[in-house]
């Protein structure tokens, strides 16, 4: 799967998550009911994956995103206003520590979902 269909496939799974659960639940609720249309559907998908910040070669903590779909695309679930330039410069940092090119930023808030696609 490349990024671009890998990302097309996540938005489906998202809307049909979205669409069986409906909107306004708590973020948990819909990663762990993507995890599960993923497995439905074959798609490979690691959880709570763990991956180590560094500054100036010592450890200083950790960064744990919510999904990483097959391997390439790290997703990130919300339940806020709206995706804001914030939402996708943090988003830019998860792939930098994560060393992954794309990333998905879902917004499980309103009946629409809404999404942003970002790519490093």
């Amino acid at each position: 799967m490349q990024n671009e269909g890998t990302s097309g496939v996540i938005i489906g799974c998202a809307m049909e998550v979205l669409n069986v659960l409906g909107h306004g639940l708590l973020e948990k609720n819909y990663e762990n009911a993507l995890v599960v249309e993923f497995r439905l559907r074959g798609v490979p998908c690691e959880q709570q994956a763990r991956y180590d910040v560094h500054y100036k070669g010592t450890l200083v903590g950790e960064y744990i995103p919510d999904l990483i779909v097959n391997g390439e695309v790290v997703v990130d679930t919300k339940t806020i206003d709206g995706i804001s330039v914030h939402d996708v410069g943090k988003m830019i940092n998860y792939l930098r520590i994560a060393r992954l090119p794309v990333g998905l930023i879902l917004n499980f808030r309103r009946a629409k979902l809404e999404w942003k696609r970002v790519v490093l």
